[in-house]
């Protein structure tokens, strides 16, 4: 290790699926090249010990376990937290870590709904000193980041319209067992929107695409699950939302389809972006993750799409080479080193490349775009967003 390395001591509040995804990502940190900081896993928490045993025997630099987040936020020796807990949880433990003066990447969608989100955003802005970011790791796939590259550019023209979707299937068995998703006590109303939706804004937001106005289509598919009990209980939240809006920008409108799918046969985990434009159209699509497309156009010219393989590089160097194909786990190893970069950078040497993690406004402006798909699906309306608010 260089002996110049920043090491940022981090703390894991829920011990979960992407807790466990974050400690491999540490793991695999000598994977990146030329970052002068690196994340270490000191202490983890979660009301299950079993959820802590595997930290303790998985990732030796891990040498406290608690029961009770408040004993992991007052141990001096944690720098940061990522925090992956159930969406009603979110309000009381997230605003605990920002007041706690530790920086914090959290799960979307920064609150079970606008009232958790807005308390969070409060806290936020008495303690400007702490970095708060959202995990949305597709983003940082190479062929995403050329989108983005190409966006920035100003390659498309006048926009014609956009979709962005992330779908997936493990819904699609009705025989799965409930949990806390599939409960508005604890996923909350948004359903898939506040499961899946921040995956599929992170973009469109950050390059400036709010929806003036949204007209959704709601599903719920399976009723009932098992309770593992030898019963069935209702499914209460939203398996797929399908969102029209139309987005006004740059002296432009055009509209931009969003969609969450819990239940999309065919798809285990399928994140997509498709813009198309009168100069140029692009798409990209982790189905195919090494591959992005792309269509040029001249007045009078010829219109074909060009697929290209996306060699492995992304927003941080890495020892792969070009040739190899880029999967989830890379992206999400690409995202906490964008996180610990912005970490390190606050003390005014700023991030070695600029495309940063969700931001806490981000989320709160998923928020705005779910409330208003959740009322025009009670009214049948198109709804108004507004942004001024």
């Amino acid at each position: 290790m260089a002996k110049d390395k920043r090491i940022i001591r981090f703390g894991v509040i829920g011990c979960g699926l992407m807790g466990k995804e974050f400690a491999s990502a540490a793991a695999r940190w000598c994977h990146l090249t030329d970052v002068g900081f690196e994340p270490r896993i000191v202490a983890v928490c979660d009301a299950n010990p079993a959820a802590t045993e595997w930290f303790v025997d998985n990732v030796p630099s891990v040498v406290h376990a608690y029961g009770d987040y408040r004993e992991l936020l007052a141990n001096p020796d944690v720098d940061a937290v990522y925090c992956a807990v159930p969406h009603n949880l979110h309000q009381q433990i997230y605003i605990d870590i920002i007041r706690s003066g530790k920086h914090l990447l959290g799960e979307k969608p920064f609150g079970i709904d606008r009232e958790a989100n807005a308390a969070i955003r409060e806290a936020l802005a008495a303690h400007p000193e702490v970095i708060v970011r959202c995990s949305s790791e597709f983003p940082f796939y190479p062929g995403a980041q050329q989108i983005v590259k190409w966006v920035n550019e100003g390659r498309f023209g006048r926009i014609i319209e956009v979709e962005a979707g992330f779908w997936h299937s493990s819904d699609l068995d009705p025989t799965k067992p409930i949990n806390w998703k599939r409960r508005i006590a604890t996923n909350g109303e948004y359903g898939c929107m506040g499961d899946l939706g921040m995956h599929v804004l992170h973009l469109p937001l950050r390059f400036g695409w709010k929806p003036k106005s949204v007209r959704s289509l709601l599903s719920k598919i399976v009723p009932e699950r098992p309770d593992g009990k030898g019963g069935l209980v209702p499914c209460e939240t939203w398996d797929n939302a399908i969102l029209a809006c139309d987005v006004e920008t740059d002296g432009q409108r055009f509209p931009m389809v969003l969609s969450t799918k819990r239940i999309a046969p065919g798809h285990a985990n399928t994140w997509f972006i498709r813009i198309q434009g009168t100069d140029f159209s692009a798409e990209f699509t982790t189905k195919n993750p090494k591959q992005v497309a792309s269509l040029p156009y001249e007045p009078g010219g010829a219109q074909a799409w060009h697929v290209v393989d996306a060699p492995y590089k992304s927003a941080y160097g890495t020892i792969t080479g070009g040739i190899f194909e880029f999967g989830f786990s890379d992206s999400i190893l690409q995202m906490w080193a964008a996180f610990c970069d912005e970490l390190v950078g606050q003390g005014g040497a700023g991030m070695s490349q600029p495309f940063r993690c969700a931001t806490p406004e981000e989320a709160s402006a998923s928020h705005l775009v779910f409330t208003a798909a959740l009322e025009s699906e009670r009214t049948g309306n198109t709804i108004a967003i507004d942004w001024e608010e």
